[in-house]
């Protein structure tokens, strides 16, 4: 996108901000250009959040409010906004070339918002926090604490590195269930086909010869009757079950009973607690190389974790830590996300002062490992759900298979 024509007329720009007792207030003012709009606002001892002019909000038709910023439009925002930083570039000035160049209107106006913020007076990180859709809580954190220890550019840095790992992972693990997932529902829909479709028309049959049909036949056809009297009412109880797992699941109960179950899992434990331990030494790992202190950094790599269950053991580390402990004696009692090794290995690094590459090793080579742990997971389960569906097959056609049998002598 090019440099946007300079506005050499007076414009209505609508805005919010914060006041003076931290309420918030929604209004308008008329100026020649956005900088002067904001001084404005400022003028009227307001603290701008957003501001845009109005009459280009209309003609896009709302599409920048009402479009989404993916993640990947944040990973190359904050790769640029690093690189930008590094070379000695303003942080407004940074921030207004990325708005003028984005590509996309839900981005340019993201990042025009972000601008203003910044420029009437908000920190980055304060900024940010306003748009929790595009940035996270973790995000925030480590931009608030590059900002609190002047090294910014480095942080940004080490946050588009840090989330394009994070995304290759996380790509790694849906690859590996993908297959899996693809088997469970064409298994499903197989088996509701046989009950509506195919098992009705031999049931019919039979009830023409009369006698009596083997148990097994009899449920498969009663199963079949009320799928395909009642498949209405059993959708409706379906959704009502789904809707009723996601309201538990968006519960802090809910979601902390679900971790508990996929922990205590002995399929899936050991992927969740690798996967926490991968997240947390790449981004404990990252903020101390990146200068953050120990405590600070701790704080936002409990964050990162993913998992309530797991992050609440490192509560007591970090109390420790504070109390002047070592980190490696502080992890001791959080066995279940690190093991042995791992506390020896934070042990010797931080003896030798090199916590933050080791670290960083820790992650990588734990990801190696939780990325077996995944194939031969998937290598396991492939083969179990064949032989689920072969069994929900075959069961179905040996129970319509069993009258037949019988069949000549219903006939004669």
């Amino acid at each position: 996108m090019g440099q946007a024509p300079p506005y050499n007329h007076m414009a209505t720009f609508v805005y919010k901000a914060i006041d003076t007792q931290g309420r918030q207030v929604a209004d308008s003012v008329v100026a020649a250009d956005r900088a002067s709009a904001i001084e404005l606002i400022c003028g009227q001892s307001l603290s701008p959040v957003s501001i845009e002019r109005q009459d280009e909000y209309q003609a896009a038709g709302g599409l920048a409010r009402s479009g989404r910023v993916s993640k990947a439009d944040v990973e190359a925002f904050t790769r640029q906004l690093a690189n930008l930083l590094a070379a000695g570039v303003p942080l407004s000035r940074a921030l207004s070339i990325l708005s003028r160049e984005a590509a996309k209107p839900a981005t340019a106006q993201l990042w025009a918002t972000i601008h203003d913020q910044v420029t009437g007076g908000l920190s980055l990180a304060d900024a940010l926090s306003q748009h929790p859709r595009a940035f996270s809580p973790v995000y925030v954190a480590m931009v608030r604490a590059g900002e609190t220890g002047g090294f910014l550019d480095v942080v940004l840095e080490q946050i588009a590195t840090f989330r394009s790992r994070e995304q290759d992972l996380k790509n790694k693990i849906t690859s590996a269930l993908l297959y899996p997932i693809i088997l469970a529902v064409l298994a499903g829909g197989i088996m509701v086909f046989l009950l509506m479709f195919f098992i009705p028309r031999f049931s019919q049959m039979f009830a023409e010869f009369g006698g009596a049909l083997p148990a097994l036949t009899r449920a498969i056809v009663g199963a079949s009757r009320i799928l395909v009297g009642y498949w209405f009412i059993l959708v409706i109880l379906a959704a009502l079950a789904v809707f009723a797992v996601q309201r538990a699941l968006n519960s802090e109960e809910g979601r902390r009973f679900l971790e508990r179950v996929m922990l205590g899992s002995p399929l899936f434990g050991r992927a969740v607690s690798r996967f926490a331990l991968v997240r947390f030494c790449r981004m404990l790992g990252t903020l101390v190389g990146a200068g953050v202190p120990l405590v600070a950094a701790l704080r936002v790599a409990k964050e990162a974790i993913g998992n309530q269950v797991l992050a609440d053991t490192v509560d007591g580390a970090i109390e420790d830590v504070q109390h002047g402990t070592a980190l490696a004696r502080s992890l001791e009692s959080c066995r279940v996300l690190f093991p042995s090794s791992v506390i020896e290995m934070i042990s010797v690094a931080e003896e030798s002062s090199r916590l933050d590459k080791e670290l960083v090793r820790l992650a990588a080579t734990y990801e190696q490992e939780l990325d077996r742990h995944l194939k031969t997971l998937v290598t396991l389960i492939e083969p179990a759900l064949l032989f689920l569906m072969a069994a929900i097959v075959g069961t179905i056609v040996i129970g319509m298979l069993l009258p037949i049998f019988s069949l000549q002598e219903l006939i004669r």
